[in-house]
C-alpha cells in the first residue's frame, strides 16, 4: 500500500488518502499578598493556621518561560540518541486535557539534570530551562524531536514525543480525478486506523471553517473539497468566490474534540486552502514541498527540521 501510494505521489497523478481504520504544573506568578497589617505588640497573637494550597502536578495555569531560544535554534547536524538523561514524558505521546480554561502543562517525569531543551519542528511551546511543554498553546497532532544539550557538554541528545491530535495531509487534490474529499489522520500517524470511526468525536464545533465556506464534516472531520470549491449555487459560491484565481488561498480554523486519550478537550487546526486550475498552473517549488511534506509523514520522519508545517496545505486542482 506504501509503495503504490509513493508512486502515485511522484508522479504527482493523484491526491494521497490517508488511511481511516485514528516538577509538577506551576503558576504564573503566585499572587503577592498584601502586607500584614500593624499589629499590637503587647497582645497575644493568633496561630497562623493557614494551609499551603496543594498544587496539581499537570495541568494548571499558563506558565511564564523561555521560548526564544526554543523557536530560534536550528536542528543539530550531529545528535546522540538513546543518552541515559534524555528527558522522559511518561510516554511516547502525550494528549491535551479539559482544564477549564487554563493551559494543560506537562513536565518531563524525571529529572535530566541541568541543561537547555529544544524541540523540532517549529510548533511546540517549550520552556528551554525546564523542559515544561504548555501543550495547549502547541501544535497537536505533530511528531517532534525533543533535544536536551547537558550543561558541560555540546553534545545533544535527541529523543521522539507526539502530541496527539488531528492533522491533513499536505498534499495535491484533483476534482477531476474523483480526489473530492481531504481525510483527516490522528496522532503524526497516517497508517492508524481513524479515532473517530466510532462516533463520539465532534469537528469544527465553533462554525469558524464553515463561516470561511470550508466544508467540514461534523462527526468524521473530513473536508468536502469539491463543496468547499463550488458551494451550492451563484448565490452562495464557495471559499474562493465566483472566480477563483489560480493561487488563491483561504485558511480556516478547525476547531474540534476528540474521543480518545484527550478526553473531549478542545483542540484546533488552522488548515490553509489553495486553488488551481490546473495542476500546470503551480510551480515546481510549491509541488516538491508538498511532496516532500508528504513523503516524510508517510515514512514516520518529521514534517519538517527547518521550517513551520503549520498550517497543513490542502491544494484543490479542478482539472488535471
Amino acid at each position: 500500500m506504501k509503495s503504490k501510494l509513493h508512486k502515485y505521489i511522484l508522479l504527482g497523478l493523484i491526491p494521497v488518502f490517508t488511511v481511516l481504520a485514528c516538577q509538577k504544573a506551576i503558576i504564573k506568578a503566585e499572587q503577592e499578598k498584601p502586607a500584614p497589617a500593624k499589629q499590637d505588640s503587647t497582645k497575644p497573637q493568633p496561630k497562623d493556621t493557614t494551609q499551603p494550597i496543594k498544587q496539581d502536578t499537570v495541568k494548571k495555569d499558563t506558565v511564564k518561560i523561555d521560548t526564544a531560544s526554543v523557536l530560534n535554534a536550528p536542528y543539530p547536524t550531529t545528535a546522540v540518541t538513546g543518552c541515559s538523561y534524555a528527558p522522559y514524558y511518561g510516554d511516547s505521546i502525550i494528549f491535551t486535557q479539559p482544564t477549564n480554561g487554563s493551559d494543560y502543562i506537562v513536565h518531563p517525569v524525571n529529572n535530566p539534570g541541568a541543561g537547555k531543551f529544544l524541540s523540532w519542528p517549529k510548533g511546540m511551546t517549550m520552556d528551554s530551562l525546564t523542559g515544561a511543554i504548555n501543550v495547549t498553546k502547541s501544535e497537536t497532532g505533530l511528531r517532534y524531536a525533543i533535544g536536551f544539550v547537558k550543561s558541560g557538554t555540546t553534545d545533544t541528545c535527541l529523543s521522539s514525543l507526539i502530541i496527539g491530535g488531528a492533522s491533513y495531509m499536505d498534499s495535491v487534490y484533483v476534482l477531476e480525478d474523483g480526489a473530492t474529499t481531504a481525510v483527516p489522520y490522528y496522532n503524526a500517524n497516517p497508517w492508524m486506523p481513524p479515532v473517530c470511526s466510532g462516533g463520539g468525536c465532534t469537528f469544527d464545533v465553533t462554525g469558524s471553517a464553515g463561516s470561511k465556506k470550508v466544508i467540514v464534516d461534523h462527526s468524521s472531520g473530513v473536508i468536502d473539497l469539491d463543496k468547499t470549491l463550488n458551494g451550492s449555487g451563484l448565490l452562495n459560491p464557495g471559499a474562493f468566490g465566483l472566480l477563483p484565481l489560480n493561487g488563491q488561498t483561504v485558511t480556516a480554523t478547525i476547531y474540534y474534540k476528540l474521543n480518545d486519550a484527550s478526553n473531549n478537550a478542545m483542540e484546533h487546526i488552522d488548515v490553509q486552502v489553495m486553488y488551481f486550475y490546473s495542476k500546470s498552473n503551480m510551480t515546481a517549488g510549491l509541488l516538491g514541498s508538498v511532496v516532500t511534506k508528504l513523503e516524510n509523514v508517510l515514512s514516520g520522519n518529521l514534517i519538517s527540521k527547518t521550517v513551520n508545517p503549520r498550517p497543513p496545505l490542502v491544494i484543490i486542482v479542478r482539472k488535471k
